[in-house]
């Protein structure tokens, strides 16, 4: 039986991501860290025993919301940048450039998403057979929103992979400055910008840091759907009074997310469909 040459792709890349040690590597320091954050949170504030899956939840955000763009930026740049002997191979083949990258991509969010589950799977069983399962499907949603920042940013690499030309330092470099915009420099600019400007202007600009990172759409996301508004910061606070509503925001949170991994695949295959290889 004939199998469509997107999922030989898909399977090919996902078979590679398992053996790769940068993949084993994350899978192994998620799990760690994940199993750490859920018995630290008592410790910390002077208890003892393990955090419920609410407390674990709001703990892991900022985990997750370092070390998962991160990962993918870094494993997806090295994944759909080879070497240039093996670029020209691949890419040879009866198949369209397009359906190769997409494939790839599938292969690797396979292979992270099980890691990250991996990691949640493992913190998720400790905490039920400590803490009980109140707070699970907050839990689960950031587990969610942790595969779709996965997503969003093996898109991106994508982008920055086949606009470098296959050369994977420069691919790499220009992967650490989007991290390190998006995740880093993007929320103190917008804060220090608000800061300058009347109420008004500076709620629209807190709102569109919201909708136009996905680092923060998956952190304003993941928060309300854990803790409600309870843990919201300026940014997040201002989104939720324009949206007037858990349901609209969550409905622009998720068309925001939708967009950052539509768009970048698609520029990515029709970069990819002319660049000379």
């Amino acid at each position: 039986m004939s199998t469509h040459p997107l999922l030989l792709c898909a399977r090919q890349e996902l078979l590679l991501a398992l053996r790769s040690r940068w993949t084993q590597t994350f899978a192994i320091v998620f799990a760690a860290l994940s199993l750490a954050v859920a018995g630290s949170g008592y410790i910390l504030s002077g208890g003892r025993g393990v955090q419920d899956f609410s407390r674990t939840g709001a703990s892991l955000v900022q985990l997750v919301l370092l070390l998962v763009p991160l990962t993918a930026l870094v494993i997806g740049v090295l994944s759909v940048a080879p070497d240039r002997g093996m670029t020209e191979l691949l890419f040879s083949q009866p198949v369209a450039r397009k359906t190769i990258l997409w494939g790839k991509l599938l292969g690797l969010f396979a292979a992270l998403a099980g890691a990250e589950a991996l990691g949640f799977g493992a913190a998720g069983l400790v905490i039920f057979s400590q803490a009980g399962d109140q707070g699970l499907s907050g839990f689960l949603l950031l587990l969610g929103a942790a595969f779709a920042l996965t997503l969003v940013f093996l898109a991106l690499a994508a982008v920055l992979a086949v606009g470098s030309g296959g050369r994977r330092s420069r691919g790499l470099a220009l992967a650490l400055v989007v991290w390190f915009i998006t995740v880093v420099l993007f929320d103190l600019g917008a804060l220090g910008l608000a800061s300058l400007l009347p109420s008004g202007a500076a709620s629209r600009v807190l709102i569109l840091t919201v909708l136009v990172n996905p680092v923060d759409a998956v952190r304003t996301g993941a928060l309300l759907g854990i803790e409600g508004t309870a843990a919201f910061g300026s940014a997040s606070l201002a989104f939720f009074r324009f949206t007037r509503g858990p349901t609209n925001a969550a409905l622009l949170i998720s068309f925001s997310l939708l967009a950052w991994i539509v768009v970048p695949s698609l520029v990515a295959g029709r970069r990819l469909r002319n660049a000379d290889l």
